[in-house]
């Protein structure tokens, strides 16, 4: 019997969300906002928080700084039922911190990444990984400390048995320096959206990015907003549609709540379109309340919403 469902590696954050902008600023000129939350930022957490609340049990291994936000990011995600003991606090680094502009559904983030950028692979705990079912890492380009190390990661984790799963977000930089045939054999989820996936593979269509993924045997989980996602694997390729918000509050966090109702379902060895439904659902109640966290509640709650909201019975 392993200690933890999903063992989750990567970056942390809070989120500083500026919401009701009329527009984006332009230098040397002043906005406004009409709203303001501070929430549980980074892909990583979000992801865990919201795996959590499904009834996993999820541990988590990464940095902070030793203040106000890490205290913040730790009760939030100990709130969650998510074990924090395997995160250190490191008084020599501020904790990371995201400024998010929103307009509608689409927004503009300034991000300070702090403590996150010298977590390294020497940071995770001996035996955390045997201790665990399920690793799930996140935001590649944002932590160079354990960068080049991924590969490795996966590579152990893979071989002491685990299922793996891996969300590389967005490169600030524009670069997209990553090497996919070093990481993906050792993968069985991918989970990028649908730009992450052309720039990765560098394919001028989507259709080709799904031909270079297939190459791998992972099974590749491209998310493409309220489009919905599409599921690549073994030569078939499946589209499910969202479930669409008429009423979005912001989109922060709904790829990574949908990673977390797909790696859920993906877990108890439901059927691909199952998993792929569960994770458009969780996309879709994510986008009812500000950041990724802060429309799940509870699992009565969750259920509730997502059949008055969106005509989806949701079974915990």
């Amino acid at each position: 019997m392993k200690n933890y469902d999903i063992l989750t590696i990567g970056e942390l954050n809070v989120d500083l969300i500026l919401n009701k902008l009329d527009t984006f600023p332009i230098p040397g000129q002043e906005i406004l906002a009409n709203e303001m939350a501070l929430t549980l930022g980074s892909s990583s957490a979000i992801f865990a928080s919201n795996a959590s609340l499904l009834g996993n049990r999820v541990a988590f291994s990464g940095k902070t700084g030793k203040d106000i936000f890490g205290d913040f990011i730790l009760e939030s995600l100990e709130n969650k039922a998510v074990d924090t003991s395997h995160i250190l606090q490191d008084s020599r680094f501020s904790t990371g911190a995201t400024v998010i502009l929103n307009i509608g559904e689409d927004r503009a983030a300034l991000t300070y990444q702090g403590a996150m950028t010298e977590f390294t692979l020497s940071d995770i705990p001996a035996g955390l990984l045997e201790q665990s079912r399920h690793l799930h890492f996140s935001s590649f380009f944002l932590q160079p400390g354990i960068r080049a190390d991924v590969p490795e990661l996966f590579k152990r984790a893979s071989k002491m048995g685990l299922t793996t799963s891996f969300d590389p977000q967005w490169d600030p930089k524009n670069q997209w320096d990553m090497d996919l045939s070093a990481i993906l054999p050792y993968i069985n989820i991918f989970f990028p959206n649908e730009s992450e996936a052309l720039k990765l593979t560098r394919a001028g269509f989507l259709e080709e990015a799904f031909e270079i993924l297939m190459q791998f045997d992972c099974i590749s989980v491209v998310k493409q907003g309220n489009k919905g996602a599409t599921v690549c694997h073994k030569g078939n390729i499946r589209f499910q549609e969202s479930f669409l918000n008429k009423n979005v509050v912001d989109t922060i966090g709904a790829g990574d709540s949908f990673a977390a109702g797909f790696i859920h379902e993906f877990l108890k060895n439901s059927p691909l379109e199952v998993c792929q439904n569960t994770g458009n659902i969780m996309g879709a109640i994510s986008t009812t309340a500000q950041g990724g966290t802060t429309a799940f509640e509870n699992l009565e709650q969750v259920s509730n919403l997502a059949f008055s909201r969106f005509g989806f019975r949701y079974e915990y």
